[in-house]
């Protein structure tokens, strides 16, 4: 359900003029129509995708076809008739299920993505996911420790290779789907020739299956078949002059170190009257909140109680989130939050690690959203993150230029798997964010 190791996410980072007035991609920019015209033209027949033109998803011949009815695209199929036994892998490596109970596991999954996970084009950063967020990430209310999919060698015992997914209600339009959402998809740097990608994404969508569940959620870096929506991620300088050393961003052009370090400065203290730390009290107004944001979108998660206490409680350097208590009624009126994802810095004298805080679900319906994200901005400066990244899905457009906001030079695609949207979506009608 995703494609290769590289394309499981956006790059770590996106290299960022520290001029924050360019103006915003035009929707025809990142049209989907032109982005599928450039990508046929440019394939070769031999280099077109052809694991996935074996698999239901949308394909590139069928956009904008108003025969084909929205909704999945294969049936489910009866249970018995799925397949009982794993895929079978080149006979020196073994599947295991992994344990993120387990702390030596744990560390082993840790250690391979931290050396083999996502980096930038220029080999500069690579995400580096803490043990405490991959743990957070993988074990959400009702989650399948069979989803979380190993291959080791089995000579040596290491683990080379990991896919995981973890179960979530999406809505899509006004129908509730199960899924699940397929992620940190890594094989080991030496092993990227094996062809083990494409069985571990037939794997994983078996043990899905097993679970009678028929559809799945999953984002790339690279354009596969067939993107439902195309986001870009921004990024807001809150330690310029150590991103520039580090050559995450570059000086702009007739700006000193200085005027930008003045540009880019934050208050102290944050300015909305009630704006707190969210509590475990806050999870039934947070959910209500969140429900009824989310409503607007055409494609957001279906959020309950539990789901808001995991996934958005606060964890600390995993999950930070902040609301809004009205001192006169005690109302919680607004929400923001954001999650820890650091990048190694590789090859840097100076520096091994970039702080990046990453807007996760802000609903604003009494502080106007601006001021809500200025204020998270100030409490991410205040503890030392170094960026704060933030895509143009739900309305994040609206606060991205005004707060100092630059685009990366990346996207990020949304994909689903055996369901079609016959519209591609805005950026803007998403309401999805997927770690």
């Amino acid at each position: 359900m995703v494609d290769n190791n590289s394309s499981t996410s956006n790059s770590p980072v996106e290299n960022q003029t520290q001029n924050p007035d360019g103006d915003l991609p035009s929707e025809s920019d990142i049209s989907i129509d032109a982005l599928t015209r450039k990508v046929q033209e440019s394939l070769s027949l031999a280099k077109r995708h052809k694991f996935w033109e074996t698999q239901p998803v949308g394909q590139f011949k069928d956009l904008g076809d108003p025969s084909l009815p929205e909704g999945p695209i294969e049936p489910p199929t009866p249970l018995s008739e799925v397949k009982q036994e794993p895929y079978n892998l080149p006979n020196v490596y073994e599947w295991i299920t992994c344990d993120m109970d387990s702390d030596e596991m744990c560390s082993e999954v840790y250690n391979l993505l931290t050396n083999n996970y996502v980096e930038d084009d220029e080999n500069m950063f690579r995400f580096n996911y803490s043990k405490e967020f991959l743990r957070w990430a993988l074990r959400p209310p009702g989650y399948f420790r069979s989803w979380h999919i190993g291959v080791r060698a089995k000579s040596s015992k290491k683990l080379v290779a990991f896919i995981t997914g973890v179960p979530a209600r999406i809505r899509v339009r006004d129908t509730v789907v199960n899924m699940a959402e397929i992620n940190f998809l890594c094989v080991h740097k030496k092993l990227r020739s094996k062809r083990l990608a494409p069985v571990m994404i037939k794997e994983v969508t078996r043990r899905v299956h097993l679970e009678n569940i028929w559809q799945a959620a999953y984002t790339a870096g690279v354009v596969l078949p067939t993107p439902m929506s195309t986001c870009q991620y921004w990024h807001r300088s809150l330690n310029p002059k150590k991103l520039i050393d580090v050559g995450f961003s570059r000086l702009g052009a007739r700006m000193t170190m200085s005027r930008t370090i003045k540009l880019y400065k934050l208050p102290d203290s944050t300015s909305t009257p009630g704006f707190r730390k969210m509590e475990l009290h806050d999870v039934p107004a947070v959910t209500r909140l969140l429900r009824n944001y989310l409503s607007q979108f055409l494609v957001a998660p279906d959020f309950d109680e539990n789901d808001v206490e995991h996934w958005l409680l606060p964890k600390e350097d995993v999950v930070d989130s902040f609301l809004v208590e009205s001192p006169e009624t005690h109302e919680i009126t607004d929400f923001c939050s954001f999650y820890t994802l650091p990048s190694s810095i590789l090859g840097n004298q100076n520096y091994t690690t970039l702080k990046a805080a990453y807007s996760y679900y802000n609903v604003s319906t009494n502080t106007p959203l601006l001021q809500l994200i200025n204020d998270a901005l100030i409490v991410a400066k205040r503890k030392d993150y170094d960026v704060f990244n933030a895509l143009d899905v739900m309305q994040n457009e609206s606060f991205l230029k005004e707060l100092k906001f630059g685009p990366g030079d990346g996207q990020l695609h949304y994909y689903l798997y055996n369901y079609r949207i016959n519209n591609v979506l805005r950026a803007s009608e998403l309401g999805l964010v997927l770690l």
